[in-house]
């Protein structure tokens, strides 16, 4: 059986997006005998993570690939499951940022509406980890100039971890495709 990386995309954005699609095109180049998704998440938590779960089953030779939303998320499950997570300027304490965007929205990609409410927020303040269990699980990229997210919660947060700090950049991760090598090198050792 392959070894399974998933890649779970951040609030807003989808298996669409440009970080998901190189990602998904450099493992199927370079690493196709490894069991490669990038998901397509709903947007209540509890769901999100219930996709999650239900696409992993009960492997445990499983890596994931978060950003933003989705390094939240991928916490999560890998807090429970003790496999490699590599996040990529993950949120911490995401219910403290959205609950700045509560309301309806129209996702352009997935065609789709999707409410951000109160009690999605009281979901992720409870998922929230109030600890790392083995830090060491965690390849931690982080740029200092993200204009969404204070990278120095993160920094913080996932003390312990391997953590790669660049000064500048921005949410999205200016020059992604550079660290696509270390993300699947730290992988493919869960």
């Amino acid at each position: 059986m392959n070894k399974k990386v998933v890649y779970l995309h951040g609030f807003a954005s989808s298996s669409q997006s440009e970080k998901a699609q190189l990602t998904t095109a450099f493992f199927a180049r370079h690493y196709s005998h490894i069991d490669f998704t990038a998901l397509d998440l709903p947007y209540e938590p509890t769901s999100a993570l219930a996709l999650i779960k239900h696409h992993i089953g009960t492997r445990r030779d499983v890596a994931l690939i978060g950003s933003s939303l989705g390094g939240f998320l991928a916490t999560c499950i890998a807090e429970q499951i003790q496999c490699r997570a590599c996040l990529i300027n993950p949120a911490v304490a995401p219910h403290k940022v959205l609950d700045k965007h509560l309301g309806r929205y129209f996702h352009p990609v997935l065609q789709q509406h999707y409410d951000v409410t109160p009690a999605q927020m009281t979901v992720l303040a409870q998922l929230m980890p109030p600890q790392l269990l083995q830090p060491e699980n965690y390849l931690l990229m982080l740029q200092s100039g993200d204009e969404v997210l204070d990278y120095r919660q993160a920094f913080s947060y996932y003390r312990g971890a391997k953590i790669k700090l660049s000064e500048g950049g921005d949410h999205s991760y200016v020059g992604y495709t550079n660290e696509l090598d270390a993300i699947a090198n730290f992988c493919q050792l869960a």
